[in-house]
């Protein structure tokens, strides 16, 4: 059984966030469609002898015991009684902060990684439960397909979507979540949609008007995608996505963003392509639901 291997940590956007409601522990209900998107970041697993997880290279501003792909790595050690360690190594392409669900991804496909090459044995529901504890977007990327979502967004329905191409734009900033779940005017309450009756004339997010208040840059952008088509913020922020018609298209509108932010092409896919690496690495030893 193989040592080591490098998979990938796919993107998302929501093609819809809408907030039902808060609950008692602060955390809010919500309705949201979970977009998978083919690229993203890549990640490196290589299993040592000894416990230690080491992360390389670090990512600026986290502290090593906060990131999300070490704090993965260790509960799945924990759950286990895991002896052995494992080297990662990042390659970072997804901006932070952007609300497109990067950490949460990277956990995923750690937890999923490592608990193959650890022979940890753990079903993918077990494994998307203990991502739940990691973060609320963490068992879609961990489930591994699109989905429409309830709850705090743990509570999954697998949901295809007609495969098509988006552009993504992501203004220099980052938006931290809690600032804008916590803004006290933010919308708590619009009605819940029923998962038969989803139509793209109600799809909208809740969190935009805070986060183009707050942060003009993304107000900007979405002004800008104006031009090419029906612009949304993803998540709560920053990045801001337009479906186009064919990659062609996509490519084009992608030639003549402005420079000051960062763009990029990726197509909506409705099953992750982590599951597919895994199962080509490890045929017969794959865990199903």
């Amino acid at each position: 059984m193989m040592s080591s291997i490098t998979l990938s940590a796919p993107p998302k956007i929501n093609l819809f966030l809408h907030i039902t409601g808060q609950r008692h522990d602060g955390y809010h209900n919500l309705q949201t469609l979970f977009q998978l998107l083919d690229g993203g970041d890549q990640l490196t697993f290589t299993v040592t002898d000894n416990p230690a997880i080491k992360l390389s290279p670090q990512i600026q501003g986290v502290d090593e015991a906060d990131n999300l792909i070490v704090r993965a790595a260790k509960i799945l050690q924990d759950k286990t009684n895991c002896s052995q360690g494992c080297s990662i190594v990042l390659d970072k392409n997804l901006p932070m902060g952007a609300g497109l669900g990067g950490g949460s991804s990277n956990a995923a496909t750690t937890l999923l990684g490592l608990n193959a090459l650890w022979h940890c044995g753990l079903s993918i529901s077990e494994l998307a439960e203990m991502g739940a504890r990691l973060g609320a977007d963490v068992p879609v990327f961990v489930e591994g397909y699109s989905a429409f979502a309830e709850g705090i967004g743990d509570r999954l329905t697998a949901f295809d979507i007609a495969e098509c191409w988006y552009l993504i734009i992501t203004p220099a900033c980052s938006v931290p979540t809690a600032e804008i779940f916590s803004h006290p005017q933010l919308t708590r309450h619009s009605p819940p949609i029923k998962i038969r009756a989803l139509s793209e004339e109600q799809y909208r997010n809740d969190c935009q008007a805070i986060v183009e208040k707050l942060y003009p840059q993304v107000k900007e952008a979405v002004e800008w995608l104006m031009n090419y088509g029906k612009p949304m913020m993803t998540g709560t922020g920053a990045s801001v996505f337009c479906r186009c018609a064919s990659e062609a298209e996509a490519n084009k509108v992608l030639a003549e963003v402005p420079q000051h932010w960062s763009a990029f092409v990726a197509r909506g896919v409705n099953r992750s392509q982590v599951h597919q690496q895994l199962r080509e690495f490890f045929t017969g030893a794959w865990p199903s639901g």
